[in-house]
Order: structure tokens, then sequence, then C-alpha cells
């Protein structure tokens, strides 16, 4: 079986694991297109590289508005390449109205006019401005198969007219890389400054959509036990945070780590007594996933979350910890002091979430889902084929 992939997520080689997991489980003959070079979430320069277990091909091709993922697209038509390829399935690891998205599905119109399909993580309903509307609905009318990342997200694509089979295909994790770190009590040791102290993380971008602000002001109310926080990651929020750490007297109990390689994450995860992911909705955004918390529940950590977008479903249906409202920093106080006063709770609970995370979000499972629909999409197209032609569509 020829697939070919198109997905700027796969610059990082991390990425590509899942599409591994796909080739181990089928032998399927995989090629991942990817952009030669992408500015990433920290605005740094990101040249492709290979995941030692990716087999397949990896095709680099240069694209304009790199970083930008709905307006960047490839300097390519995709024709030639497609033609070259000749695959029997596209899958495009793109939103429906990305510009690229629509590159490839024109593409495939014009040469391969094999199954093709997209995955989705868009859990607010948009009505986007022309060129964009026309292409979204374009996509949703040549689709084979479509991937939502949640119910939500299958509930809007509905909304707005697709009528392909979807699949949810949640955000997973490989548990050779997410797992608790032999190395992660040495690290907390030193992040902290005194031993006693709840050590509490977070990691991720620094925006204000994310709460920080909410999670420095509930910081603030919890005088009662020694607390450290660990930031990991960047991002445009991060001078107001410090401005607001010191307004509330809170710098001196703040470590910021900065950006770290993906590799690194577990170990931090593995390091930290919660972490807490305190995202606020917005009018044009809401959380899609929460990936951070299946990575950290597979660390062993239980995690503190807001009700915001699809959060609060990852935690009640992993059972790896507590929800808070969103933006209400006495209910995050609440939910710290109860966890950090508590800790066979947290045991509890990390107990309870990694066994959910072992039998429904690890990698390989969730490639049998991505498999058994690409197949039904495979099927169903020879099956109007061999309609059209006037063949026999079953045996005899």
């Amino acid at each position: 079986m020829r697939v070919v992939i198109l997905s700027h997520p796969c610059v990082t080689a991390i990425n590509q694991q899942f599409f591994a997991d796909v080739e181990l489980l089928t032998g399927w003959e995989l090629t991942i297109i990817v952009p030669a070079t992408w500015q990433n979430d920290y605005n740094a320069q990101v040249c492709p590289s290979r995941w030692p277990g990716f087999r397949g091909r990896l095709v680099q091709i240069p694209t304009v508005m790199s970083g930008n993922i709905p307006l960047h697209f490839y300097q390519t038509t995709f024709v030639g390449l497609l033609n070259t390829l000749q695959p029997q399935v596209i899958y495009a690891h793109h939103e429906p109205y990305a510009v690229a998205t629509m590159q490839l599905y024109m593409a495939n119109l014009l040469s391969s006019r094999c199954p093709i399909g997209f995955y989705s993580a868009q859990n607010i309903r948009k009505r986007y401005p022309l060129p964009f509307h026309v292409g979204e609905q374009f996509v949703y009318r040549q689709s084979a198969f479509a991937f939502p990342v949640s119910k939500s997200v299958e509930d809007v694509l509905r909304m707005k007219g697709l009528h392909a089979p979807t699949t949810v295909l949640p955000l997973g994790i490989d548990p050779a890389v997410y797992r608790p770190r032999a190395d992660a009590a040495d690290l907390a040791t030193r992040l902290r400054s005194d031993q006693r102290e709840f050590l509490i993380g977070y990691l991720g971008r620094l925006t204000e959509e994310k709460g920080l602000r909410t999670l420095l002001i509930a910081l603030s109310k919890l005088s009662s036990i020694p607390w450290r926080l660990v930031v990991v990651g960047t991002g445009t929020f991060e001078s107001e945070f410090k401005r607001i750490a010191s307004s509330l007297g809170l710098t001196s109990r703040i470590s910021l780590v900065g950006f770290v390689p993906h590799t690194e994450a577990p170990k931090y995860l593995s390091a930290f007594d919660v972490l807490v992911l305190p995202s606020e909705t917005r009018p044009n955004w809401k959380e899609q996933f929460g990936r951070v918390v299946v990575e950290a529940i597979a660390c062993g950590t239980p995690v503190i979350g807001s009700d915001s977008g699809e959060i609060p479903h990852v935690i009640r249906a992993t059972g790896g910890g507590v929800v808070f409202r969103e933006a209400d920093a006495e209910d995050l106080a609440r939910a710290l002091l109860e966890l950090a006063q508590s800790v066979e709770q947290r045991h509890q609970m990390v107990a309870v979430g990694q066994a959910y995370v072992s039998h429904h979000l690890e990698n390989e499972r969730i490639a049998v889902s991505f498999v058994e629909t690409i197949s039904a999409a495979i099927a169903a197209d020879a099956s109007r084929q061999r309609v059209k032609s006037g063949a026999p569509t079953g045996a005899h």
C-alpha cells in the first residue's frame, strides 16, 4: 500500500514516530512530505530530521509563509510528485481550511484521484472568509475520510457540512519516551531550593490564553505550604508573566527553565509533583486537546487542568487529575492545596491515569484506528470503481 502524507509537524522527528508505528503494523510504503524549513512556536527555524524508526521517504519542499499553519503553502503543484509516487491513498495532516490542504486536494483531483482525507483539531465553529470557505467546502466534498482529534471537533465538522466517515484520533504517546524517569528525582532535588517544597510544573507556550496570570494569582494564595513553580517553555507572555510574579512577590519561588527539546520534556514531567494546565477560552480559541496532560500522566505525574475545551474530558476520561473552573484563581488554589496535602491521592490518580493511557492512548493502539479507517476508505473506493466499471461487487 502506497500512502502519501503531507505534514508540517513531521519536520520535528518525533512526530514521525506515529507513522513509523503504522509502518510496523502494516508494512505500507509511506512517503511524508514536509517543509524544507519551518518556523516553530518559539520563532526558531527548524530543518527536517528523520525519526530513527521511520523507514519511508521524507520529501522536503520549500514553503512560503513558513510557520503560519493555515496560510503556508508549498512551492510546487504536487501534481508531478503524485504522478511519480502513484499513491493509493493520501492523508493531509492539516486542517481542511489550510492552503496547503487545498493544494494537495487539487493536485489529487488533477492526478491520482485516489481516496484522500484530512486531520482537524478545530473545536470552535468558524466561518472563514473567501476563498477559505470555498476551499474548505471543496475539501469536505472530496474527502473519503477525516480524523478529528476529539468528539467536539467531529461535531464541528458535521455542523459545517462534512459527510465523509470520521474516526476520532486522539493525540497519543510513545510509552518508551513518556514514562517515569529514573533521573527525575535528582532533577527535582536540583529544582527545589528547599526539599519540602511542593513542585508545581507548567510545560508549554507562555501565552496569555494559557491562563498563567490566573496561575500566579492562585499561587499567591498558597501561604500555608512551601511550593515552587517550574516553568518550562517560552513565549510572548514571558515579560508580562515576570512582571505579575514580581508584583505578587513570587519571583523567588519561580524557576524559569525556558525551552527544552522534546527529548528532555519527559524528565521534567516526571520530576514535578503536579502539572498545571490553566488554559482559558477565547472567542477564537479553546484548548483543542491538551496533549501535555496525557504526557504528564504517562510520566507518573497527576494533572490539574482548567475546564477549557478538551482538557476536562481528557482528565476525567483518564482519571489522572483534577479539573478547576477556568480563570478562577480560588478554585485553582483549592485544587493545588488539596493535592499538595495528599500524596496518597496523587498516587491513586497516577495509577488510574497510567492504566487508561496504556489501554487507550499509546501510539500503537491509535495507529490501529488509523489503519482501519484508511483500509475502509480504500475498500469503499475499490467498490465504487467496480460499480462504475460494471464488475461484480462481491465474491461468487
